[in-house]
């Protein structure tokens, strides 16, 4: 029998893009609405630009609890179902929980995030920096989604990750589900990857805006 051979780089730092959206700086929009106090003789316009809808969502909910024990169970095998929740610079505003293991020689690694912005701007403006170069649009998740798909190879082993973002009013959603195998050096299949991200933002969405 192969020995387990150590995980690669790439995988060890697969916490980056947590740490940068636990670090990055909002813009958050405070500014007051227009004030109540046109002349009657100057017909009002039905809604002032400078307002804006009260935000839909005010704080995420809790990330651990998106995913299913049977869905954990098909996506990352071996893993706790709990969980793990990463400690956040804010955390009534961006919530992130992961799962990860080592099953035999396959490797899983699975994670939500929720960012709540201070409106739908603010979210749309974070969704359009934050959307992968690789990423499709795709229609049926919130009122906006991308789903990217990229293969990597490090010292001849394959990783598969697929990354969905999904903007629902003034919240983001990012569902990120990546895989290899420690004996074959190959990947999982690329709809294996996708329909398991799209399969938990789905979940995530439906949590979000139960909670909203």
């Amino acid at each position: 029998m192969r020995a387990v051979r150590p995980l690669p780089l790439l995988l060890t730092v697969r916490l980056l893009p947590v740490v940068v959206l636990a670090t990055a700086g909002w813009a958050w929009t405070t500014g007051p609405y227009a004030p109540n106090s046109t002349p009657a003789a100057t017909p009002r316009p039905a809604s002032s630009p400078s307002a804006e809808a009260a935000p839909a969502y005010k704080a995420p909910p809790d990330p651990c609890a998106v995913v299913s024990e049977e869905t954990v169970k098909d996506l990352v095998p071996g893993a706790k179902p709990a969980g793990k929740e990463l400690s956040l610079a804010a955390p009534k505003r961006r919530r992130t929980c992961s799962w990860s293991a080592l099953d035999g020689f396959d490797y899983r690694w699975l994670d939500v995030s929720y960012d709540v912005l201070a409106s739908e701007k603010a979210a749309r403006t974070a969704y359009g920096k934050r959307v992968l170069a690789t990423g499709e649009n795709t229609g049926g998740l919130g009122d906006q989604a991308s789903v990217s798909v990229d293969l990597t190879t490090e010292d001849k082993q394959q990783t598969r990750e697929a990354v969905v973002l999904v903007r629902s009013r003034n919240a983001l959603v990012t569902v990120t589900h990546n895989g290899s195998n420690f004996e074959s050096q190959k990947a999982p299949g690329a709809e294996v990857i996708r329909e398991g991200a799209v399969r938990v933002v789905r979940d995530a969405l439906a949590e979000l805006q139960g909670a909203g």
